[in-house]
């Protein structure tokens, strides 16, 4: 299977599960940002349930910008706020001390760009996972994919209906299991484990 998909901000699970399936990794570089999606947002699982944690961007006077070309606002501190963010909800998880390190430089400096940010955070997590990824880029915006199995609708969290086996999650006891959030929730959760986990899953 070779896929082609959105670098998004800390990805979802269905996003690790087609990448890890997958023969080839081909990563969409051409396409004009699309607001609301996972291009500059993740969901976690907090005390009170699900919550979006989104990255503040600066807003083009154009009508279509690039999505390579997309800044982050960094006069809000986001940063700190979705890292106290991520304390709230995994500190008592089985793995998240055991990963904090590698995750906290992420949330100490300042990013310019929106998608450097996110590669940078694929290569921290992939680290993490003990897993190598190669992939490539696109040269251009294809309309049309008869090369690739197409997931670039993954970076759409309201349309991504894929459904992952439970596994167990911090507040599972007050909200139930919740499906396809950020990949953080499975690594602080199940640890190195989650290599094994995502293979098991059927996108």
């Amino acid at each position: 299977m070779n896929i082609l998909l959105h670098p998004t901000y800390f990805p979802s699970i269905s996003h690790y599960t087609a990448m890890l399936q997958a023969e080839t990794i081909t990563f969409e570089v051409e396409d004009n940002f699309q607001k609301q999606t996972n291009r500059n947002r993740m969901y976690i699982y907090s005390p009170n349930g699900i919550q979006m944690l989104n990255i503040p961007i600066k807003h083009n006077k154009t009508a279509h910008q690039k999505y390579k070309d997309v800044k982050i606002e960094n006069a809000f501190d986001w940063q700190k706020n979705h890292f106290k963010s991520l304390e709230a909800a995994y500190r008592t998880s089985p793995f998240f001390e055991f990963f904090e390190d590698d995750f906290r430089p992420i949330f100490e400096k300042q990013h310019t760009f929106m998608m450097d940010l996110n590669f940078e955070i694929f290569a921290v997590i992939n680290d993490c996972l003990g897993i190598t990824l190669p992939f490539s880029k696109t040269e251009e915006f294809f309309h049309e994919t008869p090369n690739f199995t197409d997931f670039r609708s993954l970076a759409n969290g309201k349309k991504d209906m894929f459904i992952n086996e439970d596994y167990i999650q911090v507040f599972n006891e007050k909200h139930n299991f919740i499906p396809n959030l950020s990949i953080l929730d499975l690594l602080f959760n199940e640890g190195r484990h989650a290599k094994e986990y995502l293979l098991r899953q059927t996108i």
